[in-house]
């Protein structure tokens, strides 16, 4: 009998057992071997067994003077290239693919690029839609006074925040951010946009880093709002679509509320 291709790929219990300890160790600091049979309920013999596996591979160590275990800073050195916004996007991943799967739009996750000169795409639900869209890779730059997320963003951070970034983007010499030299009309924008609890594109806006729709267009439209954590706005979350399929409206009549909803849920699992 040929085996059923739709069906998940069976976990390895193996390895889920292992990192159960690991996690133990973890939540401990250290412990002793019927500290973790107390906690994890494995029999001694399996746990003597993950014990000596992960001690070898150097993800953990028995203490000398102690003889407790305790989990190896190999594991720092595992993470070490992640930040806070790995850990938003891991939040986050969830309920883009609930909106997606309500909205067969693609949801997404974008945050502030390391430069603060343009928003960074951070995860995206692209793949799960059924429509055909470009396929933005994490990491891809989008512009900041015409993109919906960059809007959204700078509408709902601090004051000092926006007026660094805005500072940042005058001195630039890409016609793309022009219209931040406008103090009157960009700050009537933004306005606009804390009234309504969400941000669209410049209407010029053609997608991505700087592009123009006279130079570029990617053919979509995007609505975003903020995720407004306790610290300030860690991102922005969006939908996107094929521009000629629905109005802006329709979409925010639609979806906004689920929008919100998971930008608020977002936010208080950052904060926890």
């Amino acid at each position: 009998m040929k085996a059923n291709l739709t069906s998940p790929p069976k976990t390895i219990r193996a390895l889920e057992r292992g990192l159960e300890i690991m996690q133990i160790l973890q939540e401990h600091g250290q412990a002793s071997l019927n500290d973790l049979y107390q906690s994890s309920g494995l029999p001694r013999p399996t746990i003597l067994r993950i014990l000596r596996t992960l001690d070898q591979a150097g993800w953990i160590r028995r203490g000398l003077g102690d003889g407790l275990y305790r989990n190896s800073f190999k594991i720092e050195r595992l993470v070490e290239g992640l930040d806070q916004s790995d850990r938003l996007a891991e939040i986050a991943a969830p309920h883009l693919d609930m909106i997606c799967d309500k909205a067969s739009w693609p949801a997404e996750l974008t945050v502030l690029s390391s430069s603060g000169m343009h928003m960074e795409l951070k995860e995206t639900s692209r793949a799960s839609s059924p429509f055909l869209l470009n396929r933005d890779n994490i990491g891809h730059l989008i512009n900041f006074p015409l993109s919906s997320v960059g809007r959204a963003y700078l509408a709902f951070c601090g004051d000092d925040e926006r007026a660094q970034i805005i500072g940042r983007l005058k001195k630039s010499t890409s016609i793309a951010n022009r219209s931040v030299r406008n103090d009157t009309g960009f700050n009537k924008i933004l306005d606009e946009i804390r009234q309504t609890g969400y941000a669209t594109r410049e209407p010029s806006f053609g997608g991505g880093q700087n592009p123009l729709k006279s130079s570029f267009d990617d053919g979509l439209d995007a609505v975003a709002v903020p995720i407004l954590a306790k610290a300030g706005v860690p991102g922005c979350i969006t939908l996107a679509w094929i521009r000629k399929a629905a109005p802006v409206q329709e979409i925010v009549a639609d979806y906004l509320e689920d929008l919100q909803t998971a930008a608020q849920d977002i936010a208080a699992e950052f904060d926890n």
